[in-house]
């Protein structure tokens, strides 16, 4: 079975699950559904963990430091987990809280992108110095 499938199965399973509770223990469903979106995220990482190594290939192959391929997949975290981290804030009607979750993480994803800002403008000014 592929992974999409399995991740898949494993939502509807929690949702039927959580429906068929919410109606005599709501406190119950929601950790269900927290289990369940636990459960998905951790599933989700075991299959990325084996990809990793392509990142690797990717900065030797291009000649970019590593640091910045690090850099750029800690963006892409954060932003997947505050996603997915609002969107259950948003399931408990936090909506508010959600909002201000999202505004944090992109602030976290400006100050780790200065370093890479820096290095691209540095590069256009050696560029541009090999014209002039």
């Amino acid at each position: 079975m592929t992974p999409v499938f399995q991740l898949i199965g494993i939502a509807f399973l929690t949702a039927v699950a959580a429906i068929l509770v919410k109606n005599t223990k709501p406190e119950l469903a929601a950790v269900i559904t927290i289990a369940g979106g636990v459960i998905l995220v951790l599933f989700a990482l075991e299959a990325f963990r084996g990809s990793l190594g392509i990142f690797s290939e990717i900065a030797s192959m291009t000649g970019l430091d590593a640091a910045i391929i690090k850099t750029l997949l800690k963006m892409v975290g954060i932003g997947y987990l505050v996603e997915f981290s609002a969107g259950i804030l948003n399931d408990f009607g936090q909506n508010s809280l959600a909002d201000k979750l999202v505004f944090c993480g992109k602030i976290l994803v400006l100050i780790l992108a200065i370093p890479i800002l820096e290095n691209i403008l540095t590069l256009v000014n050696d560029l541009l110095g090999l014209i002039a």
